[in-house]
């Protein structure tokens, strides 16, 4: 069966890649490790891989590559969100795949590679079969607890309380939205990144204000490695599960991918936050960077 190759490098990558014939049909796949999605997308290609046994000269090889690790190559298939998929022959892309959907990812690997051996039914390991147990009858135990169906149990006057005491975890949770919602109208444009503009973490967050600075733009920003609560608490606020992300009037406008397609249709989409001329853009004024909590004594 086939397997996967990690590249790892660049000159990996184009060692790989030269390495193909013509025929030869590639499927690339990126990734990050903090995002949940592409660990389902890893399960993925490596039960479609073992489906095509190994031939010489390969009829097709799978490649995966984190996204921020490289982010050149990234930039160069416009990788803006993970996971992502390409798929190419020759050096020509066929097709692009984001999202980790498991039919729409067979398929693009079978039009485009033939279909490989038998991996389960639609194409990825068949499903696990649950057989709900028999009901069985409660009983009573000496000291007055059912076990078996507890269905038809219903507590007694000498039953004692079963309630747990309330959780601080809700306080907690809502502690930390209540921050979100203050960091996110900390400026007129606030971008929640991996590093700080001046220091990219990832290609994305580096993308992005390349982005902001090319339209002129001033915004806040918050570094999300410095503060593990608001980069989880994120997540959920916006229902967004990828970084960078940015809002605009202390309303959510998406990641990177999103950004660009509001640019695509609407060149003027930042008109109302520009404060520098064009390709000057940056940092808005320190008071509105926002900073992380400080660590309690």
């Amino acid at each position: 069966m086939s397997t996967i190759t990690d590249v790892t490098s660049p000159s990996a990558f184009e060692s790989h890649i030269n390495s193909l014939t013509p025929a030869t049909t590639a499927v690339i796949s990126f990734h990050t490790p903090w995002a949940a999605p592409c660990t389902q997308m890893s399960l993925i290609l490596r039960t479609l891989a073992s489906s095509y046994p190994p031939q010489n000269p390969a009829t097709v090889s799978f490649l995966s590559l984190d996204a921020e690790s490289l982010p050149d190559i990234s930039e160069s298939y416009d990788v803006t969100a993970v996971p992502f998929l390409v798929i190419q022959r020759d050096g020509k892309v066929l097709e692009k795949v984001s999202g980790s959907d498991a039919g729409r990812v067979r398929d693009a690997v079978e039009r485009h590679a033939g279909k490989g051996g038998n991996t389960g039914r639609a194409g990825l390991p068949p499903a696990l079969e649950v057989q709900k147990p028999q009901e069985q009858e409660s009983t009573k135990q000496p000291n007055g607890a059912a076990t078996g169906n507890l269905s038809k149990y219903a507590p007694g006057a000498d039953d004692p309380a079963t309630a747990p005491e309330m959780s601080s975890t809700q306080g907690q949770k809502e502690e930390v939205e209540t921050r979100l919602q203050e960091l996110v109208k900390a400026a007129p444009v606030m971008l929640f990144m991996k590093g700080t503009p001046s220091a990219p973490q990832c290609g994305f967050s580096r993308t992005m204000v390349g982005i902001l600075r090319e339209k002129g733009v001033r915004y806040g920003f918050f570094n999300i490695l410095a503060d593990d609560d608001v980069r989880s608490g994120m997540k959920a606020f916006s229902d967004w599960p990828t970084f960078p992300q940015l809002y605009a009037g202390g309303e959510f406008v998406g990641g990177l991918d999103i950004v660009k397609e509001e640019l695509e249709s609407n060149p003027d989409f930042f008109a109302p936050y520009v404060a520098a001329p064009k390709g000057l853009g940056g940092m808005a004024a320190p008071e509105t960077q926002a900073q992380p909590a400080a660590a309690s004594a």
